[in-house]
Order: structure tokens, then C-alpha cells, then sequence
């Protein structure tokens, strides 16, 4: 599995679905869901286009347990918690309320196992930037 790619591609769908609800929003001048629309563009789009970047970038932060536990409970965090976002905000359902804390719980572990992960690799240190010692000719 490639991880990277992984959260690239989900990172534009949640991006694709953020855009469609704030034009929604904009056209009908009705901005209740505005809390979902800015953990959508975060939860989403931003955080997983970051972690694709990370795990593009740094070596040796994929193809371990922390990779793939970060990646799937990030996802369905992620999906659950929006999903019960979107039914909160949209009617006041006391389910939503009662399924947020788990889902974001889910979320924290993503995150927990990305530190973890970062703590254990020792290639992360620099590898992005290129060497500042002078070159022998």
C-alpha cells in the first residue's frame, strides 16, 4: 500500500466535498454547516495532504505498523467524525453527539501512532534538505 498516495487521494476528495459544501453554503447564504466545512478542509484536505508529503519525503516512515495504523484510523476518524459533524450541526442529533468523542478518540490514536512512528525513524532528520557541507572537486 502506498501511503503517500493514499492520503494524496483522500486528502483531494475531502478537498472536492469541502468546496461542495461551502458553494452550497455561499448559494443558498445559509452557513450553519460552516463548523463541518472548516474540519472537513482540515481533517481532510490539509492534514492528509501534509502526512502525504511527510511520508513522500521522509524515508523510512512507510511500510511499518505505525504507517498503516496512522493512515486507517486517521481515515475512519476522519469519515465518522464528519459524517456526525454534518448530522450535529444539520439537526441537533444527539447520536452525532454521542458518536463524536470515539471518532475523534480514533483520530488521537492516528496522530499517537504518527509520533510514534517519527520517534522510531532515524532517516527523518534533514533527509528533505540537501546537504550543507562544501563539495571536494
Amino acid at each position: 500500500m502506498d501511503i503517500s498516495k493514499g492520503f494524496f487521494i483522500t486528502g483531494a476528495v475531502w478537498l472536492l466535498i469541502g468546496m461542495a459544501l461551502g458553494m452550497y453554503m455561499g448559494a443558498n447564504e445559509n452557513f450553519t454547516l460552516a463548523p463541518v466545512h472548516a474540519h472537513i478542509n482540515l481533517l481532510g484536505f490539509t492534514l492528509m495532504t501534509i502526512f502525504g508529503i511527510a511520508y513522500r519525503v521522509v524515508p523510512g516512515l512507510t511500510d511499518n505498523i505505525f504507517a498503516t495504523a496512522h493512515f486507517w484510523l486517521h481515515q475512519v476518524g476522519t469519515a465518522v467524525t464528519l459524517i456526525a459533524l454534518f448530522m450535529f450541526y444539520n439537526s441537533g442529533s444527539k447520536l452525532a453527539a454521542g458518536i463524536l468523542p470515539p471518532a475523534t478518540g480514533l483520530i488521537f490514536l492516528g496522530i499517537v501512532a504518527w509520533l510514534f512512528n517519527l520517534l522510531r525513524n532515524r532517516d527523518w532528520q534533514g533527509s528533505a534538505a540537501p546537504s550543507r557541507r562544501p563539495q571536494s572537486r
